[in-house]
This record gives C-alpha cells, structure tokens and sequence, in this order.
C-alpha cells in the first residue's frame, strides 16, 4: 500500500492597492481620544513632530507624465481629535508645535469626532484654513476655564491672576483661528457655565470648515 500525498497551495491574495508616495496617498495621520493629559500631548508632540521630518515627498512636475522632472512636495498631517479637554498647559504646548509646522513645513488637517471640548476647541481651530473637519454628530462645548487652589491669601492671589491668564490666553487662541471676537466669546461664557454647540454652529463661527 503506498501513502497518498496532497499536494496543498498557499495563496496570497492581496486586493489592496500599495500606497503611492509620489502621489501623496500615505495615510499620515496621528489622535488624540480622551483628556489632554501630559502623557498625551507628550505623545501627541512627538507624533506631530515625526510627521514631520516624514513629509518631504517627490512629484512629477506633470502628473500626465510620470517621466517629467520631480519636484519636492510636503504631504499634509491628518490629526484626528475627540475629547472632552484637559489640562489648558498641554494644550497650548501642543497647539505651539502645530503652528511651528504649518509655518515650516506643511499643513495640519484637523477632524473632530464625538466630542470636541473646553480645551479640544483651540486644537480643531488651530488646523489649517479649509482642512478643518467635524463629524456631523460631534458635540461642541466651551466654558471657562476652571480651577481649585488651597492656601494663603497672597498665593490665591497668584494663583487667581494665572488663571486669568490662561482664561486670556484661551479667548486669544480662539479669536486667531475663528469668527469669534473676543467681546463675543467672553459674552457667551459670561451667558452659560458650559456653552454647547453644534457642528453648524461650529462651522457659523469658523472653528471648523467642512461637515462630513
């Protein structure tokens, strides 16, 4: 009696086209899903930051031939943010290093889902004119800016005018990539302790650009 063999094929099937550098398909995109905490925004920096150094490309002067002199291009970074705020440092640090690249390098997509706010409102307006997107059911909400310190009179003092500070810095950062003006901000937080809004809403003020 002999032992039969079968023979057995492995096959690889493979549908999904290779990303094409020279047309700038890479999926170039980092997230922030929670609090900004220092943890995060450390990782969001450093993310950011890669991107970056990663977004120097080469294009053909004429996309309808592929043998026409290359050109250097930058690819955009997509940052992808859904949060309920945090801490207002982090935030700043982060929105520092979004403007030191789209000064630099290149532009910065923001795109807000589920939720986007107290400190996740300057981060979704700071992105790039026009590459600002909301979902449609993404909730939006300011307030001002909150804070609990013990102690003596003199440093609650001093505490009391950083937070006055942060509060300033917070209306500044808003009015730069918005519609708002600073008499209408401070109007509306003075109104409500928490100020909701919708995406259209988001979209009338300009802190986003684009429903999807």
């Amino acid at each position: 009696m002999t032992e039969a063999h079968e023979e057995r094929q492995i096959v690889v099937i493979n549908n999904i086209p290779p990303l094409d550098a020279q047309k700038g398909e890479n999926l170039r995109a980092i997230s922030l899903y929670g609090d900004i905490t220092e943890e995060k925004a450390s990782d969001i920096v450093n993310g950011l930051v890669y991107l970056e150094s990663t977004s120097r490309i080469m294009l053909p002067e004429d996309p309808n031939d592929p043998d026409s002199v290359l050109l250097p291009a930058n690819q955009d970074i997509r940052f992808f943010i859904s949060t309920h705020g945090g801490v207002a440092s982090d935030m700043f640090a982060i929105i520092d290093v979004m403007r030191m690249i789209q000064k630099n390098t290149c532009d910065i997509e923001t795109i807000a889902i589920g939720k986007i706010m107290s400190a996740g409102v300057p981060l979704l307006a700071a992105g790039s004119k026009g590459k600002r997107k909301i979902g449609r059911n993404c909730r939006v909400m300011l307030h001002n800016v909150m804070a609990g310190y013990s102690g003596t009179i003199l440093n609650m003092e001093n505490e009391l005018e950083e937070i006055k500070w942060i509060q300033d810095r917070y209306i500044d950062c808003l009015t730069k990539s918005t519609k708002l003006t600073k008499a209408k901000i401070r109007k509306m937080l003075r109104l409500q302790s928490d100020v909701y809004l919708s995406a259209e809403d988001a979209i009338k003020y300009g802190i986003a650009d684009i429903i999807f």
